[in-house]
C-alpha cells in the first residue's frame, strides 16, 4: 500500500474535511490536485502550531456564544410567560394560527431579546389559552417558555 501524506487543508474540501483540518490522503491526490489548487499545505511544526491556534480560538468563540445563550435562556425563565392577542371567534377558537415570527416578535418587545424564529417551536394553536414554546438558543441549549393566547 502506498504512503499516506499529512496535510493541513486550507479551505473545505467535499468529503474530506473543512479548513484547518489535519487529513492523510494519497501521494497522488496531494500532489497534483490539493497542493497545485492551494486547497492544502504540507505539514510542519510551524503549521501544526497554528492550526492548533485555531482549534483553540474557535473553542473559546463557541464556549462565549455557548455563555451568551444561557444568559438569554436565564432571562426568559425570569419573565416565564408571554402572552400573544389574537381574533377570536366561536368557542374560543382564534383566526389563524400562532407563528414562531409572532412569538419571536413578543419576546423581543418584552425582554429586548433577539431570538432567531427559526429555532422556535411553536405547538398546534387553535384556542385561546396557555401553550409551551420551546427555543433553541444554541445547539446545548434549549429554554421553555408559556405563551398565553387570549382574545384580542
Amino acid at each position: 500500500m502506498a504512503k499516506r501524506i499529512q496535510l493541513v487543508l486550507n479551505d473545505y474540501v467535499y468529503k474530506l474535511g473543512q479548513a484547518g483540518d489535519l487529513v492523510e490522503v494519497a501521494p497522488g491526490y496531494a500532489r497534483n490536485y490539493l497542493l497545485p489548487k492551494g486547497l492544502a499545505v504540507r505539514t510542519t511544526p510551524g503549521v501544526l502550531k497554528q492550526v492548533e491556534r485555531r482549534r483553540e480560538l474557535e473553542r473559546q468563540r463557541l464556549a462565549e456564544l455557548k455563555g451568551q445563550a444561557e444568559t438569554i435562556k436565564a432571562a426568559l425563565e425570569k419573565t416565564r410567560s408571554f402572552t400573544i392577542a389574537k381574533q377570536v371567534g366561536e368557542n374560543d377558537a382564534i383566526f389563524g394560527t400562532v407563528t414562531d415570527r409572532e412569538v419571536a416578535e413578543v419576546i423581543q418587545a418584552a425582554t429586548g431579546q433577539e431570538i432567531d424564529r427559526r429555532g422556535i417551536t411553536v405547538p398546534e394553536v387553535n384556542k385561546t389559552g396557555t401553550y409551551q414554546v420551546d427555543l433553541k438558543l444554541h445547539p446545548e441549549v434549549t429554554a421553555t417558555v408559556e405563551i398565553q393566547v387570549v382574545p384580542s
